[in-house]
């Protein structure tokens, strides 16, 4: 999936790299509002991707004594960051530029230019949305859309199809706004589109931010993975029932489990950690992006059998057997009455 969102991220900026200075360029000299709003466009979205980036190399950093289940939600902070800036500078001065020029309105030269730069942005703006739209079908799997974007956990895959999808919204309305300011001689239109512009990026923005806000605090796994969980502890032999599971995505890959169990009431202390690593096994097994499970069992040790504290005689109320299956360390935990 990382070599998937890698490869989505530079085809992205390529595009953009290969169309920003061209906008730029036609902007000086027609004087376009629009054109130069798309060409702070393309330099926001080459800036954003290389956050994207930064984000997920930061995120292989390993797990240490400060962090540690690891750096993976770097990749959520960074996609955050993103979103602002796409809020603060795409979205701003697009909407600035296009005010300014709605206000003093000044006549396009060489209109030709704006539509050879536009077109030529168009196919290379196509061609990267085209390979983000395929790796984001090919993660989606089954879901919808809307979908896969709601329950998604790798943010770089959906964010460079919401970016690329954005610019090619914005360049087909900068060109009408060129079409319109050229036919009309009206060169409001232009800082029109500008303006038009600012409130898709914010748009966009906005809800890359809702996405990513999620993430970023500390999602659930999704409910067909907490429910393979459920399924898999419930099945085994020496498990009475299930009564908690908590997960949260410490990263796109990272998934951490914590889970209350009820064992079975005749089984013997020593066979907890055989049965424990088999849960271990099997979870990890049928799902590679489990990565720390934690197992908590509210029940009694006495005399050498695992016993379900309601019958359990003596001072203690319960007793609390919590296993990290990634250490291997059992810790019991006694509260008074």
């Amino acid at each position: 999936m990382a070599s998937e969102s890698k490869a989505v991220i530079y085809a992205a900026m390529a595009g953009n790299l290969a169309v920003a200075v061209t906008k730029f360029v036609a902007a000086a000299i027609t004087g376009s509002s629009a054109m130069l709003s798309e060409g702070i466009h393309s330099v926001v979205d080459t800036g954003n991707q290389i956050l994207l980036l930064l984000g997920m190399h930061r995120a292989q950093k390993p797990a240490d004594q400060d962090f540690p289940f690891g750096y993976g939600k770097e990749v959520y902070f960074w996609s955050f960051v993103v979103a602002i800036l796409i809020f603060a500078i795409g979205a701003g001065v697009s909407f600035y530029e296009g005010v300014v020029h709605v206000l003093s309105p000044e006549p396009m030269s060489s209109p030709l230019i704006n539509y050879i730069v536009l077109g030529l942005a168009i196919v290379f703006e196509g061609a990267s949305w085209l390979f983000a739209l395929h790796g984001f079908r090919k993660a989606k799997g089954k879901w919808g859309y809307v979908e896969a974007v709601q329950r998604g956990k790798d943010p770089s895959l959906f964010m460079v199809l919401f970016e690329d999808s954005a610019a090619m919204l914005g360049l087909v309305v900068a060109l009408g706004g060129v079409w319109l300011s050229q036919v009309t001689g009206n060169p409001v239109f232009d800082g029109v589109a500008s303006i038009v512009i600012g409130l898709i990026l914010a748009g966009t923005a906005v809800w890359l931010a809702i996405e990513t806000k999620g993430l970023l605090i500390g999602e659930s796994a999704n409910r067909r993975v907490v429910e393979d969980i459920r399924k898999t502890v419930g099945r085994h032999a020496q498990v009475e029932a299930v009564n908690e599971v908590l997960t949260m995505h410490m990263g796109p890959n990272f998934i951490l489990v914590n889970l209350s169990v009820r064992f079975n009431q005749s089984m013997p202390a020593e066979r907890l950690e055989r049965v424990i690593a088999e849960l271990d096994q099997s979870l990890k097994q049928q799902h590679d992006e489990i990565k720390r499970i934690f197992i908590e069992a509210e029940s009694s040790l006495e005399g050498g059998v695992f016993r379900p504290r309601a019958l359990t005689p003596g001072p203690f109320d319960k007793d609390r057997l919590i296993h990290d299956s990634n250490t291997d360390i059992h810790d019991t935990n006694h509260q008074s009455q």
